[in-house]
């Protein structure tokens, strides 16, 4: 039996009215037509599913059985319907992101106040780990997006959109500064005590690839895991420090500052990482376009 939507639908307007013309009005569409659609779907089911009487239509026991179960089925629709008007009006939804904590301090958040200022009723989830770990959650359904340092091996499954560019760049305090006079070869770093992020990092390993291109390896002092502790090393005299311009703007100048290395780090840039097959939710794309677009 085939028997499309549209005549359930007017089924269960006509039941829920008691009237064929009020069943019109609401639908607009003619009477003559609602009435055919009943005709037709009683001669489908063949069976009565109305009692005509002068002051509208009563159902049949047939018809009460067959409304409950419609009634559920459209009310249903209705209800998606409906919440998928609200998601597209961004009036609910959850946006799943992942990210480094470092990316979600300087890159994620400034788009995050903007999108929340303009669509407050949409939740913000952040999962901070490790970049292998973000993709593992991304390709299982976890995650709508992820926000990386990059580049990166390359992954055929991952669409890659630039955010922004950055600059990496070696830092130090102010007696640091003056050590070096604020320029110094890359080989003659092997000097200080030098402060890195700890493997495995998007970061540690440009900066890996960066040292292998020019022939140099360099040895820490110390390795740690976050971004931010290290400045905070690099700030109180512990050592130099490799950090990311754009995230030091702030301090720049004031408790860090930059040592021009030779020769320079080549620059890269932060993206976003979608599953290349898979269309991300309307809340997610609208916050994608934002970051993308700069707005």
């Amino acid at each position: 039996m085939n028997i499309n939507y549209e005549s359930y639908k007017i089924f269960y307007h006509v039941a829920s009215e008691g009237s064929i013309s009020l069943a019109a009005n609401k639908l607009m569409i003619s009477q003559p037509a609602v009435s055919w659609q009943i005709k037709s779907l009683e001669s489908q089911l063949n069976v009565a599913l109305f009692v005509r009487t002068k002051k509208g239509v009563i159902l049949t026991e047939e018809g009460k059985i067959l409304f409950k179960y419609v009634k559920q089925g459209v009310e249903s629709f209705t209800n998606g319907e409906n919440m998928l008007t609200n998601i597209k009006n961004l009036y609910c939804g959850i946006i799943s992101i992942g990210a480094s904590a470092t990316v979600s301090k300087y890159v994620l958040m400034p788009y995050l106040e903007l999108f929340h200022k303009q669509y407050p009723n949409i939740e913000i989830k952040i999962v901070n780990t490790l970049t292998e770990n973000l993709i593992r959650d991304l390709r299982n359904g976890n995650l709508d997006m992820l926000i990386l340092n990059l580049p990166m091996d390359e992954i055929k499954d991952l669409k890659i959109q630039k955010v922004m560019d950055v600059q990496d760049v070696f830092v130090g305090n102010r007696e640091y500064y003056e050590l070096t006079k604020g320029k110094i070869k890359l080989e003659e770093l092997k000097n200080y005590p030098l402060l890195f992020q700890k493997s495995p990092s998007n970061t540690r390993a440009f900066l890996n690839n960066y040292l292998k291109n020019n022939n140099s390896s360099l040895v820490p002092k110390a390795e740690i895991v976050s971004y931010n502790l290290i400045m905070d090393f690099v700030k109180s005299g512990f050592g130099i420090g490799y950090a990311t311009r754009e995230f030091i703007k702030e301090d720049l100048n004031k408790s860090l500052f930059e040592i021009n290395v030779t020769p320079k780090i080549p620059a890269r840039y932060i993206g976003i990482a979608t599953l290349n097959k898979t269309i991300p939710q309307y809340c997610a794309k609208k916050l994608i376009d934002m970051m993308i677009n700069n707005k």
